[in-house]
């Protein structure tokens, strides 16, 4: 039985989104921010959603992004669940009346345990690495051990997963539910099919649910 949930964000191409939602990816995610090598424009995220087959989740993702912006995007892609990847307020993520996901960068567990202080109605808080200037996709991974042993809510694992560390990283936290970027592609951007399904055959493995 299929125990963990999977997104693999920052998709810039149909067939690698689709490929992905044959596999079994539960969630694609979408990058609305210009600076991001994974960013996509409103026509290219028609085209990825599109190729989607239904009950597989879109989510687009924004960093510190004006109100018009989001809502612009919001009136010509379906999307699902919206993710703030920046320094919003629970009051600007909570006006869309969408689901959202808020991303907090960890530096210690303070940040964990205030992050869904502040943002209780947010669908899940997701915990990505804390690198200087950069807002997820970076490829590196916090201390998991700075995760209390028992966290309220929905949270989402990420930063730094791989096929090869996912099994790990499941060990340790306990996580239900993981957000992978980087560690799926063989470029930015370009999402590997195989490493996809590397990482999903990884945790299915027996147990891998357990923590120890």
């Amino acid at each position: 039985m299929k125990m963990i949930r999977s997104k693999i964000c920052g998709f810039t191409r149909p067939q690698d989104a689709l490929a992905a939602a044959q596999l079994g990816v539960d969630a694609v995610g979408l990058v609305f921010y210009p600076p991001s090598k994974r960013f996509v424009s409103i026509e290219q995220a028609q085209a990825i959603v599109r190729v989607l087959p239904p009950f597989v989740s879109v989510v687009a993702l924004f960093v510190n992004e004006n109100t018009e912006r989001i809502r612009q995007v919001l009136a010509q892609v379906p999307v699902d669940i919206l993710q703030f990847h920046g320094d919003e307020t629970p009051e600007f993520c909570r006006q869309f009346n969408r689901p959202y996901i808020k991303a907090v960068r960890v530096q210690n567990t303070d940040d964990i345990i205030a992050a869904q202080q502040q943002y209780p109605d947010a669908r899940a808080v997701l915990f990505d690495a804390h690198i200087e200037g950069e807002y997820g996709g970076t490829g590196h991974r916090f201390d998991w051990a700075m995760l209390p042993d028992q966290l309220s809510g929905h949270w989402i694992l990420s930063g730094g997963l791989t096929p090869e560390n996912i099994g790990e990283a499941v060990k340790i936290t306990g996580a239900k539910i993981i957000d992978v970027s980087s560690g799926v592609e063989s470029a930015p951007g370009i999402k590997s099919a195989e490493k996809i399904a590397a990482l999903l055959a990884a945790m299915d493995e027996p147990n891998i649910s357990e923590p120890e």
